[in-house]
């Protein structure tokens, strides 16, 4: 049964102002180069432009909020005069910088700046991760990684609505402390947690799969060898596609003009909408 929210779920497009993020690191770090991709994944249809100057890729170097700050902050400004951003970080300075600035959603994988967000009147993305990029692709490991993981993002979503957070969007963290197996469990039940994030209060679900190194050994079944970054687009086309059928609201994706295509057809010519 199809289950998507309606009309269309949003796009979140990704802007890494970083010299080591694993699909576009070092390509955008001239703010001028940056502030112009950003302006691109608008025009091709993004709703909320996110905006990191810190990689959380595995095995990522943590950096300094300084220097996180002068990466972000000229593109924050710039780009929250005519569009929606939101800022990638775990820091609060850095969050509250970036709201200065312009930004109004924080999009937080480490799932500690509820706080923030609550006292500075704006959205919230709780993502749930096991360990911290240095360390959490080493043995990620569950007993049940579906209810462990829905579990968590239902205490995140409770401190939230608490702390008085309005827009609260939690995201199973594909990639972030998960084997392969882990990502394919927690994709195949996202139903279950969108139903139980809606029930609970969340705005809604945000997932993103997008080039995601899992994609690169099962969208080549007859090969043994790994895709490579830029050849994952089809897993990830086929994944955030899964995704909006099952009642996702948000896809956070690099190709943002084929996903919005992607949506726009599944909820128009093809006539997937809510269930009634």
């Amino acid at each position: 049964m199809s289950r998507l929210p309606g009309p269309t779920p949003l796009v979140m497009g990704v802007l890494n102002v970083t010299p080591d993020s694993f699909s576009d690191g070092g390509r955008f770090l001239d703010p001028a180069d940056a502030i112009a991709h950003g302006e691109e994944l608008v025009a091709a249809g993004a709703d909320i432009v996110d905006i990191g100057g810190e990689s959380t890729r595995p095995g990522a170097t943590p950096v300094g909020t300084d220097e996180e700050l002068r990466r972000v902050l000229p593109v924050v400004e710039a780009l929250a005069a005519s569009a929606r951003v939101s800022i990638d970080t775990t820091k609060p300075p850095v969050a509250e910088a970036a709201i200065a600035a312009g930004a109004t959603l924080v999009n937080d994988v480490s799932g500690t700046l509820w706080q923030t967000a609550a006292e500075l009147g704006v959205g919230w993305v709780a993502m749930h991760r096991q360990g911290s990029p240095p360390d959490m692709q080493r043995k990620p490991s569950y007993g049940d990684v579906v209810s462990e993981v829905r579990r968590a993002l239902l205490a995140l979503l409770e401190r939230a609505s608490a702390a008085g957070v309005g827009e609260i969007w939690v995201d199973p963290g594909i990639g972030f402390g998960k084997t392969a197996a882990h990502n394919l469990a927690l994709l195949a039940q996202l139903g279950g947690l969108v139903d139980t994030a809606r029930a609970a209060g969340a705005t809604g679900v945000l997932v993103g799969t997008s080039r995601k190194s899992f994609l690169g050994s099962f969208s080549e079944p007859q090969s043994t060898d790994m895709l490579a970054t830029d050849e994952r687009f089809e897993g990830s086309l086929a994944t955030a596609v899964w995704a909006m059928t099952q009642g996702v609201g948000m896809i956070r994706v690099h190709d943002v003009q084929a996903t919005r295509r992607a949506a726009a057809l599944l909820a128009g010519p093809l006539g997937v909408g809510a269930p009634g």
